[in-house]
């Protein structure tokens, strides 16, 4: 199976996570990163790998820089992840043991996401298809981020990936500005009748933070992971406030225009 996959990762100065990344990626024959012109040791690590092909282009959508890289995988199989995902030998085993003739066309993976290198009991990421068959799937832009469509029968695997970003607070609140200005932008123009309870409940600004906080800390057991769970905590919260100030923003313009 492993022979039939091509993997495909984006990135953008990702020299804090992509080695690391890549460590645990020996087993591929071919990787193709799609690169938005990297400004740090990003490129450097990625030629030392001679099964990597790097191609660079301009970043303007998270959905549209995806599809272009599809666009260059000739395997019948791709397995799309972010720069700071690990895969982890258990859920390797799991990928080898598919039929490499399955009547499955995507499968979802669960993450475990990881502060300073320790992973939490749990957190807000939902599982993502990132195994699935190049000719029967296409992104597409939703807020700030993306979502794949994958033509026919989909599945779950029970192995997990690793979540673990280790760039800088600096670099996580630029990012997180520039994705909540599309958040607030995507609440804002999509009609409450189609927004799922979470995001009617963020564009309500005052309440979303503070439930974010009991979420993370409570239900989803953040305060048993000591103070990398307070951090994430913290961090989720952080981003609904950005969120909060950018959608009272949007909607102050928005009246003065009228």
């Amino acid at each position: 199976m492993v022979d039939n996959i091509t993997l495909l990762i984006l990135t953008f100065n990702e020299a804090p996570n992509i080695e690391r990344t890549l460590k645990g990626l020996s087993w591929a024959k071919k990787i193709i990163v799609i690169d938005s012109y990297s400004t740090d040791g990003t490129l450097e690590i990625l030629n030392s790998y001679p099964q990597i092909q790097v191609l660079k282009r301009k970043f303007d959508t998270h959905a549209t820089q995806w599809n272009y890289g599809l666009e260059q995988v000739t395997t019948e199989w791709v397995l799309s992840l972010d720069a700071d995902y690990i895969v982890t030998d258990e859920l390797l085993r799991e990928i080898q043991s598919i039929p490499i003739h399955s009547s499955i066309d995507g499968y979802f993976v669960r993450f475990k996401y990881c502060v300073f290198g320790k992973p939490l009991h749990s957190a807000l990421l939902p599982p993502r298809q990132i195994l699935f068959k190049k000719n029967k799937a296409k992104y597409i832009d939703d807020g700030h981020t993306q979502l794949l469509q994958v033509e026919g029968q989909s599945s779950y695997l029970s192995s997990y990936i690793y979540h673990d970003d280790r760039k800088p607070l600096s670099r996580w609140l630029w990012a997180q500005d520039r994705y909540m200005v599309i958040e607030a932008q995507k609440l804002t123009e999509t009609p409450a009748s189609e927004l799922n309870l979470g995001d009617r409940i963020r564009k309500q600004k005052i309440l979303a933070p503070l439930i974010v906080l009991f979420y993370c800390l409570f239900l989803k057991r953040g305060i048993l992971d000591g103070w990398h769970g307070w951090y994430y905590a913290f961090q989720r919260v952080l981003a609904e406030i950005l969120l909060s100030i950018r959608l009272m923003e949007l909607e102050k313009r928005q009246k003065q225009n009228i």
